[in-house]
């Protein structure tokens, strides 16, 4: 079963192939039990946004950026989930 992860806002807004069973299952199932609203635009606690990471770091299969469309790599997600709304460091 192909499993993948579509992100937006920095959040998730929807996956395929979370099998019962499987880690990613599991760590979606831990991330919607920490009240997590289904509105892509509902901001995260940093314990949330921890909690997505664990999600992208066990699905085996793309990861999709709903926003700017295409896909992104493990490491770019993570950063987009953990960098989401929060302000941009000013440079000199």
């Amino acid at each position: 079963m192909t499993q993948s992860l579509t992100l937006k806002w920095g959040n998730v807004k929807g996956w395929e192939g979370a099998a019962e069973g499987t880690p990613f299952r599991a760590a979606l199932d831990k991330y919607l039990d920490s009240g997590q609203g289904f509105s892509a635009m509902q901001r995260q606690t940093d314990e949330q946004r921890e909690l997505i990471c664990a999600v992208i770091d066990v699905v085996e299969g793309e990861i999709h950026d709903d926003w700017n469309g295409g896909t992104m790599s493990k490491d770019d997600a993570k950063a987009y989930v953990r960098d989401y709304g929060k302000p941009a460091l000013k440079t000199a």
